[in-house]
C-alpha cells in the first residue's frame, strides 16, 4: 500500500518505520518526476534531497523548529512532505505553488531563499533571535548545490562561529552548483570527500578493533584520536572548525538510518555544529544522474536523453553564446566569464573550444565582476554573462570597480524582463532602474537575436562599459545572420511612420509594439513606432521628433515602472519642453509571481491588447 498518501505533515512521518522510509522515499522521486515533466522544474537538485528532507522532518518535526533550505530548489520533497502533496502538481504554474520556499506559502517554510548562500546568515539571525526571547526549537540551514562558493556564506560562518550560536549548518554536498563546482574550496571538498584516505582507514580499523578479544581504555582512547587527526587532516572538518564549528561526517545523504541517528544526536548538541552530507544530484532517476546540469532546471515535457523540452531552438541565450564564439575565436582578449551558470547563459560551446578564454567563478557574481575589473585593466575584454536577477547581487562592483574606472566591461544580462516560472526571485525587472543611473555605463536592449549579435559586437568597440539586457526565451527569429554588423552607438529605429500615438519600446517590446500597431490601424488609429535599441544613450533627436509630431507617447519595457524606460523618456521630454501625454506600459511597484510569460504579460497589460487599451486612453 502507497505511504506518501498519508504523509499530510511531518507529524505523519513519525509512526514509520525504517522501510516505510526507505519506500517513502522512491514515491515522493517517482511523484516527483511525474509531476516536473507537466510543470517544468528544477528536477536534478530535490531528487538527491529526498532522504535529508526526510530525517529533517522526521528529527525536526515541529514548527518551533526553522529549517531553511538554501538553494531553494533542493526543497521540492520538502514541500511534498509538508502538507503540500496535492498542491505540489501546481508547481510553478499561474496561482500555483512557488518553485522555491515562500514563507506566504507555508508555515514550514522559514524564509524565502530563490538566489544562493543566504541560509547561514538567516539562520544566525533566527537563533540569536530565538535565544533573546528565549524559544524552544532548532534552527538548520541546509546549504548546497553549489552555495557555499559565496562570500556570504562564509561572511555567516565567521559571525556564527565567533558567536558561538546554536545553529545546526547541514552542508548538502553534491558536488554540484548547477554546472560542476569550480574553485580551490570545491577541489579541497572533493579530494577530502572522494578520496579513500579516512574512509578507508575507518573501516579497517573498524575491522581490526572487532578482531581483538578485548580492548583496554587506554588503546580505545588512542584509536579514537588517531581517528580524529586522520579525519582532521583528510576531510573538511579543520576547514569548518576553524570558523569553531562541530564538524560531523561526511554523512551518506541516502543512509537514512545514518541520516536520522546524526540528527537524532546533535538535536541535544549546543553550539554551532556543520554536518556534511554527501548526495548524488539526480539521484533516482537515470537520465538526471547521468546529465545533472542539463536536468538541474527543465522544461515542460522534456525529452530524457537530451533533456530539452519541445521549443523551437533558437533562444536569445544561444543566439548570444554562438555569436560570442564566433567573436572570441578571432580575437584571444576576449573573456567569458559566469557564475555557475555557464549552460543557461549559453557559454557551453566556448568553454569547449576555447577553454583558455572561459572562467567560470561559482555563485560569486560580485567576484566575477571585479575580477572581469581587473582583465580589463590588463587590456582585455571581459563579458561578463549573468542572469538580470542575480546582476543585482553585484551592484557595488559595477559602480565602483568597473564603471568609476571606465572599464570596458560588457555585461550580458540574460532573462532581462519577466522570466515566467521561476517566479518573483528570478524575474529580471529591476535592472534598467539600477543601471542607466550610474555614470560612464552604455546600457542598451536588443529586439530580436540578430539585434542581439550585433550589439554585442558593437558593444566589444565600445570604450568603456557596456550592459546589454535581453530575455528568456525565444524571439522573432530563427537564423542568425552569417556576418557582424557595427551599429550607430545610441542610435534608434524608426519602425514605422504615424500621427496619433507613438508606441516605443525597449528591447522585446518591439513586436508586441507591432501587434498593437496593426490593432490600433484597424480602429483608424495612426500609431508611429520606435524600437529604442539603446536606453543609454538614449536617441532623442528621433525620440523627441515622433513624439512632437504625435503629441502622445506610450513606452514598453518589461522593468519596474519606477525609474525604468518610460521614466527616462519622461526626463528626456521635460529636458526639450515637450510636455506632452505619456502613458508608461510598465510593472508597477510589485513583485511578480510565477506564471508563464505569456500570462503574466496579460496580466501585467504588457501584451497587445494592453497596450492598445493604454493608447486608447491618451486619445
Amino acid at each position: 500500500m502507497p505511504i506518501l498518501p498519508r504523509i499530510n505533515s511531518p507529524r505523519d512521518l513519525q509512526g514509520l518505520s525504517l522501510p516505510e522510509m526507505d519506500r517513502l522515499a522512491q514515491e515522493v522521486r517517482e511523484y516527483m518526476i511525474e509531476v516536473v515533466r507537466k510543470t517544468g522544474g528544477h528536477l536534478a537538485p530535490s531528487l538527491g534531497a529526498v532522504e535529508l528532507a526526510i530525517a529533517l522532518l522526521k528529527i525536526f518535526p515541529g514548527l518551533e523548529n526553522r529549517i531553511i533550505w538554501d538553494v531553494g530548489h533542493q526543497a521540492y520533497a520538502y514541500k511534498i512532505l509538508t502538507g503540500r502533496r496535492e498542491a505540489f502538481a501546481s508547481l510553478r504554474q499561474l496561482g500555483g505553488l512557488a518553485g522555491f520556499p515562500r514563507s506566504a506559502e507555508s508555515p514550514y517554510d522559514a524564509f524565502d531563499t530563490g538566489h544562493s548562500s543566504t541560509s547561514i546568515s538567516v539562520g544566525l539571525g533566527m537563533a540569536l533571535a530565538k535565544k533573546h526571547k528565549g524559544e524552544s526549537g532548532r534552527v538548520i540551514a541546509v546549504i548546497g548545490d553549489g552555495a557555499l562558493s559565496s562570500g556570504l556564506a562564509f561572511e555567516g560562518l565567521n559571525q556564527t562561529g565567533d558567536l558561538g550560536a546554536n545553529l545546526i549548518v547541514v552542508l548538502n554536498d553534491n558536488g554540484m552548483s548547477i554546472a560542476p563546482n569550480v574553485g580551490a574550496l570545491s577541489r579541497f571538498m572533493s579530494r577530502a570527500t572522494s578520496g579513500k584516505t579516512y574512509q578507508t582507514f575507518r573501516r579497517e580499523l573498524g575491522k581490526r578493533l572487532k578482531s581483538v578479544p578485548a580492548i583496554g581504555d587506554e588503546l580505545l582512547s588512542l584509536a579514537r584520536r588517531t581517528e580524529e587527526s586522520i579525519k582532521a587532516l583528510s576531510t573538511p572538518g579543520i576547514l569548518f572548525e576553524s570558523f569553531k564549528f562541530n564538524y560531523v561526517g561526511p554523512v551518506d545523504g541516502h543512509d537514512l538510518p545514518r541520516l536520522l541517528e546524526t540528527f537524532s544526536t546533535l538535536s541535544h548538541v549546543d553550539g554551532p555544529v556543520l554536518v556534511h552530507v554527501l548526495t548524488q544530484k539526480g539521484r533516482g532517476f537515470m537520465p538526471a544522474e547521468k546529465n545533472p546540469s542539463r536536468f538541474h532546471g527543465i522544461g515542460a515535457k522534456f525529452d530524457e536523453e537530451s533533456a530539452v523540452s519541445a521549443k523551437p531552438s533558437l533562444t536569445y541565450t544561444k543566439a548570444f553564446g554562438q555569436s560570442l564564439l564566433e567573436l572570441a575565436r578571432n580575437d584571444k582578449n576576449i573573456i567569458a566569464i559566469t557564475a555557475a551558470m555557464p549552460d543557461g547563459t549559453g557559454l557551453i560551446p566556448l568553454a569547449e573550444e576555447l577553454p583558455e578564454q572561459f572562467i567560470d567563478v561559482g555563485i560569486a557574481e560580485q567576484h566575477a565582476v571585479t575580477m572581469a575589473a581587473g582583465l580589463a585593466s590588463q587590456g582585455l575584454r571581459p563579458v561578463v554573462a549573468i542572469y538580470s536577477s542575480f546582476m543585482q547581487r553585484a551592484y557595488d562592483q559595477i559602480v565602483h570597480d568597473v564603471c568609476l574606472a571606465k572599464l570596458p566591461v560588457l555585461l550580458a544580462l540574460d532573462r532581462a524582463g519577466l522570466v515566467g516560472e521561476d517566479g518573483s526571485t528570478h524575474q529580471g525587472l529591476f535592472d534598467i532602474s539600477f543601471l542607466r543611473s550610474i555614470p560612464n555605463l552604455s546600457l542598451a536592449a536588443p529586439a530580436d537575436q540578430n539585434e542581439l549579435r550585433h550589439m554585442l559586437y558593437s558593444a566589444l568597440k565600445q570604450p568603456g562599459p557596456v550592459a546589454l539586457r535581453y530575455p528568456r526565451g525565444i524571439g522573432p527569429g530563427n537564423v542568425l545572420d552569417t556576418d557582424f554588423k557595427l551599429m550607430p552607438w545610441g542610435k534608434g529605429e524608426l519602425v514605422a511612420e504615424g500621427e496619433d500615438v507613438l508606441l516605443l519600446s525597449a528591447g522585446n517590446g518591439k513586436g508586441v509594439c507591432s501587434e498593437a500597431r496593426h490593432l490600433l490601424a484597424g480602429q483608424d488609429i495612426s500609431a508611429a513606432q520606435i524600437n529604442a535599441r539603446f536606453i543609454k544613450p538614449l536617441d532623442e533627436e528621433l525620440i523627441c521628433a515622433a513624439a512632437r509630431k504625435c503629441g502622445r507617447v506610450v513606452t514598453v519595457e518589461e522593468n519596474v515602472a519606477a525609474g525604468g524606460f518610460g521614466s527616462l523618456v519622461l526626463e528626456t521630454l521635460s529636458k526639450h519642453a515637450i510636455y506632452v501625454p505619456v502613458a508608461r506600459v510598465a510593472v508597477n511597484d510589485v513583485f511578480v509571481d510565477h506564471g508563464s510569460q505569456a500570462q503574466l504579460r496579460h496580466l501585467l497589460g504588457l501584451d497587445a491588447q494592453g497596450i492598445v487599451a493604454r493608447a486608447k486612453a491618451l486619445l
